[in-house]
């Protein structure tokens, strides 16, 4: 870790960001160009995200399962739209032996071990399950089939950045299976409000969602539905998607039923995702120039405390510091003592900052003596004194409060760096002054949205179903238009 402070969001958002996550020791990059190591302290937020995600996953009635990270190409090539929007991006394995060099020294491909056929990294897995599926499904008993994965992928990307856009990164994606078209869209729904309320619960965020439009949506997908979250700098990012795939994949990967009265259909079909994405999100979101700042549902110690002693009192002032921590983890989970003696408590008090935990407990002799703690919070860098008798209590309230406060802080920034625009050259300029989201009619037309793209750099984020039969004039064109999106510029 290097020993330059964190740049203030004012003076670079980009280097900010990266300082925060070198500070909070979330990530570092890897050897291999596009892709980063998750650290311990980052790793183990993604392990809570997935605790409360993977139970709103299953309480739906998705089951989890595992499928090859390889693809044969020819499974991708078989959705036109789908290989089109994935192939810039693929790895492909080509040999599958090595050799030893000639001069005994190392290592090279075997040239006679070529593949009869490429297999693909998985870029996505919609391919590689639904030639699973095809054999799960023979029968109307048989639906609907929820399974979910969480797995790794690979994207190549030109530009990367922690979290935001890597090489390889972890996510999950839910596929479902449905005799209807109306219980596909239905699930499509589902899918999006539970990555609405997992951002409220989990992450405190407040967000936008909705319908894509078609040149946002996934490759392969009837229509895409996304949750879009604001960052401090007024960008949008996207962390969360939907999809409704109609038919297009269970016919070209022949999953059919016998329905009740006999005849053999095709079924509807459903997939949705979010990543590691989130995790950039939670930095974006909640941090500010001094490090970190997590929501306590998904931070990995939510309170720490820091005794201070010197050679004299140390023992007692530990021995007391002990028995506070026995107390609180008696109620709240993750309770960490920091009883290091190497460093000093001003070190200690930044570093735990830097890492975001909630809640910090300094105490000292006077505090021990005094039968109390001194109280502070992450998010308001609030100090406040308090007897040992009903901490317990005044710390889960502080820990609500500070949950409750930082989505409350996400909701206003949302709304306040909202604007409503009736033309283009508004738009224009809104986004010249980088001031956050614009909500506009837009008449649908894709050389509208692409025009709007080029000269501002923002895109159609989504269609709010309160944007729905908002009538107005198209934003670029001026013809009569009835839907209100979302533009923004976006990670």
């Amino acid at each position: 870790m290097s020993n330059k402070g964190i740049t203030p969001r004012e003076k670079s958002y980009p280097e900010w960001y990266l300082d925060v996550i070198e500070k909070a020791e979330l990530a570092e990059n890897s050897s291999v160009r596009g892709c980063m190591v998750i650290k311990p302290y980052g790793y183990a937020i993604w392990e809570n995200i997935q605790k409360g995600l993977d139970r709103m996953i299953k309480e739906s009635g998705a089951k989890n399962a595992y499928f090859p990270i390889f693809i044969p190409l020819s499974f991708l090539s078989r959705e036109a739209d789908h290989v089109k929007g994935f192939a810039k991006e693929c790895a492909v394995v080509t040999h599958h032996r090595l050799k030893e060099t000639a001069d005994g020294k190392g290592v090279e491909v075997d040239p006679d071990s070529k593949l009869e056929e490429e297999l693909i990294v998985r870029p996505t897995s919609e391919t590689i399950m639904y030639d699973t599926f095809s054999t799960w499904i023979k029968s109307w008993r048989d639906l609907p089939l929820r399974i979910n994965q969480w797995a790794n992928i690979v994207r190549w990307e030109k530009r990367t950045r922690p979290f935001l856009r890597t090489a390889e990164f972890l996510w999950q994606e839910g596929h479902t299976v449905h005799l209807t078209h109306k219980e596909a869209q239905e699930e499509v729904k589902r899918a999006l409000g539970m990555y609405v309320e997992f951002a409220r619960q989990y992450l405190a965020m407040e967000t936008y969602y909705g319908k894509k439009s078609d040149s946002e949506k996934f490759a392969g997908a009837v229509n895409t539905y996304g949750v879009e979250a604001m960052m401090q700098d007024g960008k949008a990012l996207q962390f969360g998607t939907s999809h409704d795939l109609g038919q297009n994949f269970a016919k070209v990967f022949n999953i059919q039923f016998a329905d009740k009265d006999g005849s053999l259909k095709s079924p509807w079909q459903t997939s949705w995702g979010v990543s590691t994405r989130m995790i950039g999100a939670l930095v974006m979101t909640h941090s500010d120039d001094n490090g970190l700042v997590l929501p306590p549902s998904i931070a990995p110690i939510k309170v720490v405390l820091i005794p201070i002693f010197k050679d004299e009192n140390k023992e007692k002032v530990l021995e007391y510091s002990r028995s506070v921590q026995k107390e609180l983890s008696k109620s709240i989970s993750n309770v960490e003592l920091d009883d290091r003696d190497f460093v000093s408590p001003g070190f200690k008090f930044n570093e735990w900052e830097k890492k975001g935990v909630p809640v910090r407990i300094e105490i000292g002799q006077k505090e021990m003596e005094e039968g109390g703690v001194v109280i502070v919070r992450r998010d308001t860098s609030e100090k406040v004194k308090n007897g040992f008798g009903d901490l317990t209590e005044v710390v889960e309230k502080t820990l609500s409060d500070i949950q409750e406060n930082l989505y409350n802080r996400s909701k206003e920034l949302l709304i306040s760096k909202t604007y409503r625009v009736e033309d283009f050259e508004e738009l224009k300029n809104t986004f010249e002054k980088g001031k956050g989201f614009v909500r506009a009619n837009w008449c649908g037309d894709p050389k509208c949205e692409e025009n709007i793209k080029y000269h501002t750099k923002a895109t159609t984020r989504c269609l709010t179903d309160d944007g729905v039969g908002i009538k107005g004039k198209c934003v670029y064109c001026g013809k009569d238009s009835s839907e209100e999106w979302i533009f923004a510029k976006a990670y």
